[in-house]
């Protein structure tokens, strides 16, 4: 047993561990049956929902549908790199917005990061845009954050309703967020060129304060022209066409028709795996299911859910307190970032929402925005975070835990406040 735990990813240790510890507190008592049992039923769909969003995105990545995307934005460019960036950001915006900031951080980042090779730029500045609009991005529907899935429910709000409410404070977020990319990681001096060393791989990137790039990876020629890659045509183009109507039709019916997420997104990924099987079976295996999200997120739940039945929950209710003005929705939201960084944003929204008053509606949008929007800092503030990280370092990009956190920190203040500034204002 201990040999087959250490062959294991070292992420899904700590998803074994954070499952092994939750059931241990509700054997031992520590954590009520009740309060797990609801915890586990309110979660249910969203794990159906995760699983299911995510076989689809993996699958429409196989069918090449974001590499067409990818390379089709640059070709959008026309060799402008701050044309570029506007395209980069609106491509990660949508995908966050459209189809979960989980599968933006799985599958948007192998090809961003593919993407820089083409152009001619570092790799970082694309990697941070996909990681910090997979967070900041997804205020405005329920399918953006599981979080808004919690949320939604709770203020008795419809997709539209939700992005009724929140579209100021997500172009709020959106605004900052473009701002803190150009300043650290795209404008002249800070986005380089692409470095390979001898495996093929990208190296590591130094830092002399926040967003700098190391020297050698610094062109000389700081023009803002690059070569537009060639069109890039799928291999197959049936599963091309099956997956994009598939991911297509997932977004129309949860924007227009009255049915759970969960049979939606189940439906989109039961169209593209009926496309697999017909046209490329060896697609098809267990390992598409995100077993480690799975069995990571009922862990933290319970864990969370144990510490809040032992004093989390008084103190997250005087922390938030009960005004629902504008001093209201700044503590709320503050309290939410804050926590999301030190722990994590999925448990830390539930544990707060019960620590807002049941009529501020406007206070638990607030705490929304922080979860969503402040989980920018520490590499396990959300799951797309940590998804991300682990992706970069598969790909052999690293950014120090020092340059994230201190560029992330300046992003999660300005946008968390330029945001809830934004609810406040259009109450």
């Amino acid at each position: 047993m201990r040999a087959l735990l250490l062959r294991l990813h070292v992420l899904d240790r700590v998803a074994i561990g954070l499952l092994a510890t939750g059931l241990l507190c509700v054997a031992t008592g520590l954590l009520p049956t009740d309060s797990a049992s609801h915890a586990m039923t309110r979660i249910a769909p969203l794990l159906a929902f995760l699983g299911t969003v995510i076989v689809l995105a993996e699958l429409t990545s196989r069918a090449e549908v974001f590499d067409v995307l990818a390379a089709r934005v640059a070709r959008a460019a026309r060799g402008s790199y701050p044309l570029l960036f506007l395209l980069c950001v609106a491509f990660a915006s949508v995908t966050t917005i459209a189809l979960n900031l989980d599968t933006t951080a799985v599958l948007l980042t192998p090809v961003m990061l593919a993407l820089a090779s083409r152009v001619g730029i570092a790799p970082v500045p694309l990697a941070m845009t996909t990681v910090w609009l997979a967070n900041t991005a997804s205020l405005l529907l329920p399918v953006s954050n599981l979080t808004n899935l919690l949320a939604s429910n709770r203020v008795a709000l419809s997709p539209l309703g939700l992005a009724g409410r929140m579209w100021a404070p997500q172009l709020a977020a959106l605004a900052v967020t473009m701002a803190c990319l150009w300043l650290f990681f795209w404008r002249r001096g800070r986005r380089g060129g692409p470095v390979v060393d001898e495996s093929g791989l990208m190296p590591d990137m130094a830092l002399s304060g926040p967003g700098a790039a190391r020297a050698a990876d610094v062109r000389a020629d700081t023009a803002d022209r690059y070569v537009p890659p060639a069109v890039h045509r799928p291999a197959d183009p049936v599963l091309f066409r099956a997956c994009a109507l598939a991911s297509a039709g997932f977004l129309l019916a949860i924007l227009v028709a009255d049915v759970p997420l969960w049979m939606a997104s189940g439906t989109a990924a039961l169209v593209a795996v009926a496309a697999f099987t017909a046209r490329d079976r060896s697609a098809i295996r267990l390992s598409l299911v995100p077993w480690r999200l799975l069995v990571m997120v009922p862990g933290m739940f319970l864990v969370v859910e144990t510490v809040n039945a032992h004093g989390l929950h008084d103190l997250l209710a005087s922390a938030v307190g009960t005004d629902g003005g504008p001093l209201g929705l700044f503590r709320a939201a503050a309290v939410g970032g804050g926590l999301s960084n030190a722990l994590n944003n999925l448990p830390v929204y539930l544990a707060g929402e019960a620590a807002v008053p049941v009529g501020n509606h406007d206070q638990l949008l607030a705490l929304l925005i922080g979860t969503n929007a402040g989980p920018v800092i520490t590499p396990w503030a959300s799951l797309a975070t940590l998804l991300w990280y682990e992706r970069c370092h598969a790909y052999g990009v690293r950014v120090p835990v020092t340059r994230l956190m201190g560029t992330g920190a300046v992003l999660a203040a300005c946008a968390v406040g330029a945001a809830v500034a934004a609810l406040t204002l259009t109450r």
